[in-house]
């Protein structure tokens, strides 16, 4: 589906040239750096210079002192905890770095990752039956708990004291837990809200450290910041402030001194010359860990990352890199099949939606099906499984478009559901799969603007291609790290003629390689473009064109130059009408 190009204004036009004069930075990405907040020569050397000494005091965070007395306490008395969290990436990253770190201090620590068939997700009352019964009086729960209102009930009866850490939205009620850590709470002054689960676990180890300085002095909590660097990535939280410091100093530790858990699933990519980035963890460290509780159990994969005996690393690796592959056969299987029956059903062809279902899919990878036949079919989407008996759907949607209050106004007939607008969870009875089909689509309807029905690409600047330099690209990459609200900057350049070399290219000829020039200049720039070898019609068209395009290092042949990584190409004149 051809993509609607929406090039971002300048926020101020003055502060990006003042900005671009104080740095010495190029007007493009001295505008880029406007955008995103960065107005100053102060703001701009912390941003360029991220450093752990300008994180916030773990202590201002709200319950932070009760939290910190409470696991001393039980250090001092020889309690029993527990270290709880949820399967997924942040939550098994939480859970391992929290226990890493606590390790050392107690002798009687354990920790427990719910499951995902039998308890789901958050704290289970199983969860809770498994402390009381191993006598563990201190819970510290990671990535989970800010909503579970009854389950703190059920802890108190059973003696239990929760220490709570959580990053997502708390409901009007907090739960009755000894603490609740979470700077979304209303009453939270804690500066920076947007931490992932793990980051809320790393404060709580810092404010512990705060308070009694000798457990920094043993296992100081920076050492597990690779750990939190992986939750950060893979957690699509935003990537500014403290996220961004904590992320840069993590990648520098996954570079340089990973723990062995995460070399194990980096596998070959940790062993050659090139740099670990951000993309690493996302599509190769973070989907490990994740196949573990998906296919099986997540304990296995804190047994990997907090573990250090090299025979149990490589079978533990060996383990979860073929549950990845399991994982990856599963949903390339379901994803074709889900393509088939909507190809084959005309119910599709004027639904403003996409509900499939078929009893028998794997409950573990429907999720990542819905975010594929996004890709395929633009459009709000469930996939729909049948286990033990219920229905259950995982719901993603397109962009600006709130799903989650798209399946609340069908609330009636599901039987319970959470999520937020752009991914949800539901499970409905198996008789009801029709009728909240038909209904679901009609609220899509009813909600639905034109706007949301056309992926859009965002462009942060159009330059010229002789502004694309060494010095340009050297500044561009110091923006980074790369994520949610400081994303790798798009460019555009229009009035492109081709130079006579590009061709399409791949064993399947599916991908396009260019070489550009502008029409008032003989400087040439060459890029690639994966799946788009239908675009060299317009390439070849002898009409001026325009491509939309990220920069990166291309070595061949031991030289390296400068290339466009290619988003979409369009006609200059049909773009800028």
């Amino acid at each position: 589906m051809e993509k609607r190009w929406h090039f971002i204004p300048p926020e101020d036009n003055a502060k990006s040239l003042e900005l671009s004069s104080a740095i010495n930075c190029p007007l493009p990405l001295a505008t880029i750096l406007v955008n995103r907040g960065v107005t100053s020569f102060e703001e701009a050397r912390d941003f360029f210079n991220p450093n752990l000494a300008n994180l916030h005091d773990p202590l201002i965070m709200a319950d932070m002192k009760t939290a910190v007395e409470r696991v001393l306490t039980a250090k001092k008395n020889g309690e029993r905890i527990l270290v709880y969290g949820d399967y997924d990436v942040d939550g098994t990253t939480s859970v391992s770095m929290m226990y890493s770190f606590l390790k050392p201090h107690f002798d009687n620590i354990d920790y427990y990752i719910p499951d995902r068939y039998t308890e789901g997700y958050g704290i289970s009352k199983a969860g809770i039956d498994y402390a009381s019964k191993n006598g563990f009086s201190v819970v510290i729960a990671l990535d989970c708990g800010i909503k579970a209102i009854e389950q703190m009930e059920y802890a108190r009866e059973k003696g239990i004291d929760f220490i709570i850490c959580d990053h997502h939205r708390p409901g009007e009620k907090l739960p009755a837990a000894l603490a609740v850590l979470d700077p979304k709470r209303s009453d939270c002054e804690y500066p920076f809200k947007e931490l992932s689960g793990c980051g809320v676990g790393f404060k709580l180890m810092q404010g512990l450290c705060a308070i009694e300085p000798e457990l920094a002095n043993a296992n100081p909590p920076a050492d597990f910041i690779d750990l939190l660097a992986v939750s950060i990535a893979c957690d699509i939280v935003p990537v500014n402030g403290e996220n961004r410091i904590l992320l840069h100093h993590g990648l520098r530790k996954v570079n340089e001194n990973p723990s062995p858990g995460i070399k194990r699933l980096l596998g070959e990519h940790a062993s050659n010359d090139r740099e670990i980035t951000v993309s690493d963890l996302v599509f190769i460290v973070g989907p490990r860990i994740n196949a573990a509780g998906r296919m099986e159990h997540a304990t296995k994969a804190v047994a990997l990352l907090t573990n250090s005996d090299e025979t149990q690393l490589t079978e533990l690796g060996s383990l979860i890199n073929s549950q990845n592959q399991e994982r990856k056969d599963l949903d390339r299987a379901i994803n074709e099949e889900a393509l088939q029956m909507i190809a084959e059903d005309s119910w599709y062809e004027n639904a403003v939606s996409t509900v499939v279902y078929k009893p028998g899919w794997h409950k573990g990878v429907i999720g990542i099906v819905a975010s594929r036949l996004i890709e395929t079919h633009y459009k709000p989407t469930i996939v729909l499984t049948e286990y033990d008996g219920k229905v259950t759907g995982s719901a993603r949607s397109v962009r600006g478009f709130d799903i989650y209050e798209a399946i609340d106004a069908c609330s009636e007939i599901i039987e319970q559901f959470g999520g937020h607008k752009y991914a949800a969870g539901l499970s409905i009875s198996p008789d009801k799969v029709d009728e909240f089909k038909e209904k679901f689509d009609q609220s899509v309807r009813e909600r639905i603007k034109e706007k949301h029905k056309q992926p859009v690409l965002d462009i942060d600047a159009v330059l010229r291609l002789d502004e694309i330099n060494n010095g340009f690209y050297k500044i561009l990459r110091r923006m980074g790290p790369f994520g949610p609200k400081n994303m790798f900057p798009v460019f555009a350049t229009h009035y492109l003629d081709d130079a006579g070399y590009s061709k399409v290219v791949g064993s399947d000829e599916s991908h396009l390689r260019v070489v550009v020039k502008n029409e008032d200049s003989n400087v040439m720039i060459s890029g690639i473009a994966f799946g788009m070898a239908d675009k060299i019609e317009i390439v070849q068209s002898g009409e001026p064109f325009s491509i939309a395009y990220t920069i990166e290092e291309n070595t061949f042949n031991g030289k390296t130059s400068l290339q466009m990584k290619v988003k979409d190409i369009r006609f200059t004149d049909e773009l800028l009408q």
